[in-house]
């Protein structure tokens, strides 16, 4: 008690109180509620599992007698044709109408907020059919000089097939949401990188090519593989003009058959195996392009350690300097 009154503290005391603030003696408690859900997790999706594989009406020997029939890998392979062809297609344009609607131009602005503005605002589905109708509106496409005689023209329905039509619908309206993405990248990235690009002599289309778009890339690549996914399962909607995609040749072979709920799980297997073979190959690329984000804290913790010294180290002479110099 005289201790404590004093002002003092006992070296035991002292002791018990330091071996309570060790962080060296402290560990992460056993996360036994974490495991009693994970284990609750597998038992849900173990028993649902085995109630979907001994379930007879699914059909799953009609699923595996035409997972690999030759329509259905035509029909995938249409699929798999229609989305690089449209995706490329609405990439190349979504840039152009990105950069008009970034630009002081008044007229490419305008145009461009139009196409957007059209493109998004109506369902694809509409736009598909529109396109395959097209005769119905046109019955033939011209080139004429404006209010002028015509100079070349073709059959409606020999240009717009449902393959034309297809990849019209399909890319234009990917596009216009590309276009947006886009923009949005690009201006994620700082105004500054494209005066500096300026200030070394670069042109507008050299900086945005070798200095903005790379930098704008990390914002862009997520949302455009989501876009990619939509447009794997968005192509199913040709089906309804006419377009031997993966779901028009199931749907062909169920109208023979009656087999309609195997014949659509054939569908739904080869979608997520495709828009799971995308989503590893979107994560390499996202990696690929955040890798100077992963680089830039673990080098400035190293440029931090290694000034640190230097900073606290004494501005006047060593010690082992001083007698020398006491000397002189």
């Amino acid at each position: 008690m005289s201790a404590l009154r004093d002002g003092t503290a006992s070296p035991s005391g002292a002791a018990d109180r330091t071996d309570l603030r060790d962080v060296a003696k402290a560990h992460r408690p056993f996360p036994l509620g974490r495991l009693i859900l994970w284990a609750v997790a597998i038992l849900i999706a173990a028993d649902f599992v085995w109630i979907v594989a001994g379930n007879e009406n699914f059909g799953w020997p009609v699923v595996a007698k035409y997972f690999f029939d030759p329509t259905v890998l035509q029909g995938l392979t249409v699929t798999l044709g229609l989305t690089v062809v449209a995706m490329t297609i609405g990439i190349v344009l979504g840039l152009l109408l990105a950069i008009a609607r970034l630009s002081q131009d008044g007229l490419a602005n305008t145009v461009a907020g139009l196409f957007i503005w059209f493109f998004r605002g109506t369902p694809l589905l509409v736009q598909l059919i529109f396109w395959y109708n097209l005769s119905t509106l046109f019955p033939e496409l011209s080139i004429t000089i404006p209010f002028g005689p015509k100079l070349v023209g073709w059959d409606t329905n020999s240009v717009i097939s449902p393959m034309t039509a297809a990849i019209v619908g399909l890319a234009l309206n990917e596009a216009a949401y590309m276009a947006e993405i886009i923009r949005g990248g690009l201006l994620s990235v700082d105004k500054g990188q494209a005066e500096t690009a300026e200030a070394f002599g670069m042109t507008r289309v050299r900086a945005l090519w070798r200095v903005i778009i790379p930098q704008a890339m990390r914002s862009i690549v997520p949302p455009t593989g989501n876009q990619l996914i939509s447009m794997i399962k968005a192509t199913s909607l040709v089906s309804v003009i006419a377009m031997a995609d993966l779901l028009y040749s199931v749907q062909s072979i169920y109208n023979r058959t009656f087999e309609v709920v195997p014949m659509l799980l054939v569908a739904v297997i080869w979608y997520l195996l495709i828009t799971s073979v995308l989503n590893v190959g979107q994560s390499y690329i996202e990696r690929y392009y955040s890798r100077g984000d992963r680089r830039s804290a673990p080098r400035a913790a190293r440029d931090a350690a290694t000034e640190a010294p230097a900073t606290e180290a004494p501005m006047g002479p060593s010690p082992t300097n001083v007698p020398q110099e006491a000397a002189r």
